[in-house]
């Protein structure tokens, strides 16, 4: 699990000093890719990690690796919960050795600090099939997690989508970071919502605590938000089976538009996928053949069968 992961790279780095990414996916048996993206959040949280550039670069502790991780200052133990995720606040175990790491803070910052544990959920899994590339923080993201995690309410500017320009106060929630891009989940007078935070203008604290409905969980109301995001992205709902081998790669190419059910006694597999329209879909599909078997709609069924005659047509013999 994340929040895990991110102590024993911390853990390394002291022992170490300096680590390269692909030394920290060895030891702890992940992806290079992964440890990568660990140790950038880390840094970005503004715990004492930093990378050095060139043919012998890495990453470092600041001190040398002599930073006594037990004595990290609040506001570095409250990052390494944020970028822990609300992971470290349903695991035991995980959340006990967390607490090991705050122990010499005074007794009066750690609700702030474990609050922090909630307020951040990372969605590793874009919108679309193929990630957009990385980006830096947006400039405003820390003023938004201290909001958050200080309940206190904002006042923004915000752009939309479609570059309407808006003043609103909110209740700050929690953040989610999406993909590459990064997302408040707050409550307004209009209901809850989510805001890309790189579209916010300015963003205001204004001093008055901000209202956190009992029993919230961040994860739980990030995946209404997203399941309501996709279903206005993709309103074609198909029912479908695919052969074993091909759910791998469906996985990739259809990422949140796909769902993965049932093996059936035959060996395939049962998915329901989303998709943006018939025409659409019939093209992303039809270059699976009989790998995937169409159920629902008849429609789809009845378009795939028309692709098939037009192939035939244009290149059978």
């Amino acid at each position: 699990m994340r929040a895990d992961r991110l102590v024993a790279i911390l853990l390394l780095l002291q022992q170490r000093g300096k680590v390269t990414a692909d030394e920290v996916a060895a030891e702890l048996e992940i992806s290079s890719r992964t440890a990568r993206r660990d140790l950038e959040a880390l840094g970005m949280a503004g715990l004492p990690v930093y990378s050095l550039p060139g043919r012998n670069g890495g990453w470092r502790l600041a001190g040398g690796g002599r930073t006594d991780l037990s004595g990290l200052t609040a506001s570095e133990a409250q990052a390494l919960f944020m970028v822990a995720g609300p992971s470290a606040a349903t695991t035991p175990q995980l959340k006990a050795a967390l607490r090991k790491l705050v122990r010499a803070l005074p007794e009066q910052f750690r609700p702030v600090v474990e609050h922090a544990a909630a307020a951040t959920v990372i969605d590793e899994r874009s919108w679309e099939r193929s990630a957009a590339p990385r980006r830096p923080p947006p400039p405003l993201l820390a003023t938004v997690q201290s909001a958050v995690v200080q309940a206190q309410q904002l006042s923004m500017e915000y752009t939309s989508r479609e570059r309407a320009n808006t003043t609103r106060l909110v209740e700050p929630l929690g953040v989610v970071a999406k993909g590459p891009s990064w997302y408040l989940v707050a409550d307004t007078e209009a209901g809850r919502r989510s805001f890309r935070i790189d579209r916010i203008v300015s963003a205001t604290p204004t001093g008055k605590p901000a209202v956190r409905p009992e029993g919230f969980d961040l994860s739980e109301a990030w995946a209404l938000i997203a399941d309501r995001v996709n279903e206005l992205r993709a309103p074609l709902v198909v029912t479908a089976t695919a052969q074993q081998w091909l759910v791998t790669i469906l996985n990739h190419e259809f990422g949140e538009r796909l769902r993965i059910g049932t093996t059936r006694p035959d060996g395939r597999v049962e998915i329901e996928l989303r998709g943006h329209s018939l025409q659409s879909m019939a093209g992303e599909l039809g270059g699976y053949g009989s790998g995937v078997e169409v159920l629902e709609p008849a429609e789809l069924r009845a378009a795939l069968a028309k692709v098939g005659r037009d192939l035939v047509e244009l290149y059978g013999s």
